[in-house]
């Protein structure tokens, strides 16, 4: 009889975790961005290693106790991702978060990263060095992000040659990257939307001012008596 009614309650149990897991799975299944994503996929790690301890169920306890810490730190990545960009909006604009997605390229004097109206697909942070838009003979400075138009545009076709005048380096990341990180989390997308139309703002502002610069006549010095 005690062994029957262990043998009972442990079926029980193991049922009731099932069934609790089950919702969460389908619960997960259902999640369109990754945040609310990994924090069902955490919920169901979490009872799925309490349900296997008493039942002894090593495999399901194995598995999940590994896939915890995974799912925990993807989460943690992404809030920090969605922290960073939100932060470099509402301050200096840095571009330091994308460092982790990116792929280093060094460049020689004299060497064109793309040129105008190409087919678009990769931005490019400026690491060191200096580099030119041809068209307009706008020098970037280092921290620079250019070619995220190109991945704005209906076309996306390159609005300008950028060439390197000074060997130095440069970070990219392809445009398939960012959107996947868009679908992943949408505040991201909507925090580097605002971003890059503050960088765009802040380049029209400067090349307003170097337009007023050489508009501006040479003052005439006083003729001698």
């Amino acid at each position: 009889m005690v062994s029957d009614g262990y043998l009972t309650s442990r079926g029980a149990r193991r049922a009731a975790g099932s069934f609790f897991a089950s919702i969460f799975v389908v619960a997960t299944l259902s999640m369109r961005t990754m945040i609310p994503l990994r924090v069902f996929a955490i919920l169901t790690n979490i009872i799925l290693i309490v349900t296997a301890i008493p039942t002894h169920n090593y495999g399901t306890l194995i598995l999940h106790a590994v896939l915890l810490p995974v799912n925990t730190y993807r989460l943690h990545q992404m809030l920090q991702l969605v922290r960073s960009v939100k932060r470099s909006v509402n301050s200096d604009l840095s571009m330091d978060w994308l460092r982790p997605f990116t792929t280093e390229r060094k460049c020689a004097a004299g060497e064109v990263l793309f040129y105008k109206d190409e087919k678009a697909d990769s931005i490019f942070y400026i690491v060191s060095g200096r580099f030119r838009l041809v068209e307009s003979g706008i020098e970037l400075p280092v921290g620079a992000l250019v070619g995220e138009f190109g991945m704005l545009s209906p076309s996306n076709t390159r609005t300008q040659t950028l060439e390197c005048v000074e060997t130095g380096m440069v970070l990219s990341v392809t445009y398939d990257q960012v959107e996947q990180l868009y679908v992943q989390n949408p505040a991201f997308g909507f925090y580097l939307l605002r971003l890059f139309s503050a960088r765009l703002f802040q380049n029209i502002a400067t090349l307003e001012q170097r337009l007023a610069q050489h508009a501006t006549p040479p003052v005439a010095e006083p003729k001698p008596a």
